[in-house]
């Protein structure tokens, strides 16, 4: 159990949240931590702390450690050329096989403020995998898998029961409001398709985070140990 809030304004972790606090944590706090004093192992730690803040919090470090695979997907840029096309380190993609979970997905898709509110969502039975409810918001999606929400429980969404809805962003949502590339959502039906896994692309990588990838470098070493 948490013994300071979520947000807490003085240890500035990052959430999957629109919230005004976290997004003035986002917006005050260093990119990076300062790591130059440390050891390499506290390095690790604390990049390991960081990362998971956003990536999974509600995980514990046993649950984690059961979905985390070593073996990192990847796309050859074996044709790119240019600085812009150099390749990310792989390591960014340490969190990908959490990105399949409905939680996330919901989250990613823009249907819930937070990974809470999303988990909420699943739990009490609003959210379809392939027409069929799941309350299991860590059940991980197969690629072509379409989950679908009930557009009354979506807090964006405004108006009278059986007319068309009007969309209403949430106040400081606008710097989350984009969908990933290995999601396809449709806000007409409001239901996503997860596509495929998350990858790294020359120039760029596809799982959103506030953190470069020398912090993830660091937490996949930390993990990648005990495998």
């Amino acid at each position: 159990m948490r013994t300071k809030p979520v947000h807490s304004l003085s240890r500035k972790l990052i959430r999957m949240s629109w919230n005004k606090y976290n997004l003035y944590n986002m917006a005050t706090r260093d990119r990076a931590p300062n790591l130059a004093t440390k050891t390499l192992f506290q390095q690790k730690w604390i990049a390991k702390r960081e990362t998971r803040a956003y990536h999974g919090d509600e995980l514990t470090e046993k649950q984690f450690k059961r979905v985390f695979n070593p073996k990192l997907p990847t796309v050859s840029n074996m044709f790119s050329t240019g600085k812009d096309s150099e390749h990310p380190q792989v390591s960014v993609l340490t969190y990908a096989e959490l990105e399949r979970r409905l939680d996330f997905i919901v989250f990613r898709s823009n249907f819930a403020p937070s990974i809470a509110a999303a988990r909420q969502l699943v739990i009490h039975g609003k959210v379809t995998l392939n027409g069929k409810k799941m309350p299991y918001p860590t059940h991980r999606a197969k690629d072509g898998d379409v989950i679908s929400v009930d557009p009354t429980a979506i807090g964006t969404l405004k108006g009278e029961l059986g007319t068309e809805l009007d969309f209403t962003p949430k106040p400081f949502s606008q710097p989350f409001l984009f969908v990933p590339e290995y999601l396809e959502v449709n806000y007409n039906t409001c239901s996503t398709v997860f596509l495929r896994a998350p990858m790294s692309r020359p120039g760029r990588t596809e799982i959103p985070s506030p953190f470069p990838p020398e912090m993830h470098a660091l937490a996949y070493e930390y993990y990648a140990r005990s495998k």
